[in-house]
């Protein structure tokens, strides 16, 4: 694959992992705007495979007794691309991104999309780097705490909660919108409007856009379903 002509300097480790093959993470780095085929899109193609199989695996492990649509659920909220984008800037993925000085002025930087995309490149890039033992311990160190908190409070999940809700009254599904942001790149608060057409709205706030949208919802759900 053939790199466009950038002087960069390429790091060796990265989320505490150090790479015998630093051109793997630096394609695990490389944003599409530098370079045509040179990019992270590959890895990040990997990278979702190595973690959906990683977290499906610890996942029934954890939970022996638990159903399938449970798990699910589990599963979605840990590979979410909230999620992995949270991540990503916890683990100062975001910060070592290559791009073109037009796709930062542009804020690309700050997109979860693009942290997410770039999380899961470099976990492919780390197991093509030192193989599954490697990745799968990478993975677990990382995700497994997030497991313990509300992240994985799956079960009551009230942005599910709030779509089951809607559907079972053949209403429009939930709307969420961003009305803020504050604070700065690395510690950022957002507000989030969730609106059911018709029925209501609701307002919250988090570090994390899926953390504001969870909070929305369930005070939203909680007034249309009459809870206290």
């Amino acid at each position: 694959m053939a790199k466009k002509n950038i002087k960069r300097e390429i790091p060796t480790e990265l989320v505490g992992h150090h790479f015998e093959n630093p051109a793997l993470l630096e394609e695990a780095l490389t944003h599409p705007s530098l370079s045509g085929t040179y990019n992270y899109q590959r890895l990040e193609f990997l990278g979702d495979r190595v973690l959906g199989l990683v977290i499906s695996t610890w996942l029934l492990e954890a939970f022996p007794n638990e159903a399938e649509g449970s798990l699910n659920r589990r599963y979605a909220s840990l590979v979410r691309k909230e999620t992995l984008a949270e991540m990503a800037v916890k683990l100062g993925i975001v910060d070592a991104i290559f791009l073109t000085p037009g796709a930062e002025t542009e804020g690309t930087r700050t997109k979860e999309a693009v942290q997410s995309d770039v999380c899961e490149s470099v976990i492919g890039a780390i197991y093509l780097d030192a193989g599954f033992e490697a990745v799968n311990k990478f993975i677990r160190q990382h995700w497994i705490p997030l497991a313990a908190g509300a992240v994985l409070d799956a079960v009551r999940d009230s942005k599910t909660l709030l779509q089951e809700w809607c559907q079972a009254r053949a209403l429009p599904l939930p709307i969420y919108t961003v009305t803020d942001r504050t604070g700065p790149d690395h510690d950022p608060i957002f507000k989030i409007k969730v609106t059911v057409e018709g029925k209501g709205a609701a307002s919250a706030k988090g570090s994390a856009k899926r953390l504001a949208e969870q909070a929305s919802a369930q005070m939203l759900y909680k007034k249309l379903s009459g809870e206290n």
